[in-house]
């Protein structure tokens, strides 16, 4: 298959090209940056600039694709949100989606199948319910901007596409994401939950991530909302504890939530309130999860070797 991915060179993006090319597909990334030799993608991957706003000489490789997958977007965690931090996150998700899905409106060949990534900032800060596909989008910040996002990414319905929205949870691995900004603490001995606890923890480990896309891609009766989590979401002093037993260090320090507040402005309601998602459409599906439980998928990232004699 011929696969071209915007925002290929993310913490998501790099590790879907690696596998993508290793199972021989043709592997083609949009980025602002092609020509860089600091993206961290295999050298044999073609990079095809674009600017992710304007139409270009990029749109011919979608002539020719079998699916495209839009994973273009700032990072939700790296900054307080002010007003114009808040602008960035929204123009760096909505306007290219919007430009993809009306390019492929205009490719003589369409592509059969679009990816486009969301997240469970969907759902809004949520109680203790089961929270699945079919829910109704929440309220605040995070949820509004998931609502817009996926509404640009529908419009590739028009085109013919099969549309699919990924609602990612926190994805895990030590090369990126919110884990390694976690371990500091940890690692000096004074982790501990952030805020109050109790609040809920959607997360997924980034190799089930990439065994979802394919499944998905491999599964042309699914479509519209996807949500790319474990199916055992656990409350953030849950998910502290088996850190710290992975590490073999104490979670006993809390951070309190008027501090991340103080630090964080906003953005802190996103690590001291959460969701409760389920893979409801993976799990119907027969999709099987290589790490259901968090204590296994930490294990897999700090501890490969221990992991691997304990599957065996």
């Amino acid at each position: 298959m011929k696969i071209v991915i915007s925002g290929g060179s993310g913490f998501i993006g790099r590790a879907l090209c690696r596998v993508l090319a290793a199972r021989n597909h043709d592997v083609v990334v949009l980025s602002r940056r092609a020509g860089e030799t600091e993206l961290g993608l295999d050298p044999s991957l073609r990079v095809v600039a674009w600017d992710g706003l304007t139409a270009g000489p990029w749109e011919r490789e979608l002539d020719s694709a079998d699916a495209v997958i839009n994973l273009a977007g700032a990072s939700i965690a790296e900054a307080r949100w002010t007003a114009e931090r808040k602008r960035v996150l929204s123009d760096s998700r909505i306007a290219p989606t919007r430009l993809l899905a009306q390019a492929l409106g205009r490719a003589s060949a369409r592509p059969r199948t679009f990816f486009s990534a969301s997240g469970v900032g969907y759902y809004g800060p949520s109680d203790d319910r089961p929270l699945r596909e079919h829910d109704p989008p929440g309220t605040g910040f995070l949820a509004e901007l998931c609502v817009a996002w996926e509404r640009e990414a529908m419009l590739a319905q028009q085109a013919g596409a099969r549309v699919v929205c990924l609602r990612f949870g926190m994805v895990l691995e030590k090369d990126g994401g919110a884990l390694p900004k976690m371990l500091l603490p940890f690692r000096a001995f004074v982790g501990g939950p952030v805020g109050p606890g109790t609040q809920w923890v959607s997360w997924i480990h980034r190799q089930d991530v990439i065994d979802l896309m394919e499944w998905v891609l491999a599964t042309p009766t699914v479509n519209g909302p996807v949500n790319a989590v474990a199916p055992s979401p656990v409350t953030m002093k849950q998910f502290c504890a088996a850190l710290g037993r992975v590490l073999r260090r104490p979670s006993w320090l809390p951070v309190p939530e008027p501090a991340l507040r103080l630090t964080l402005g906003e953005l802190a309601s996103v690590l001291t309130t959460g969701q409760r998602v389920l893979p409801g459409v993976a799990q119907q599906g027969g999709f099987r999860f290589r790490f259901p439980e968090v204590d296994g998928a930490l294990q897999a990232i700090f501890n490969p070797a221990i992991s691997a004699r304990s599957a065996a």
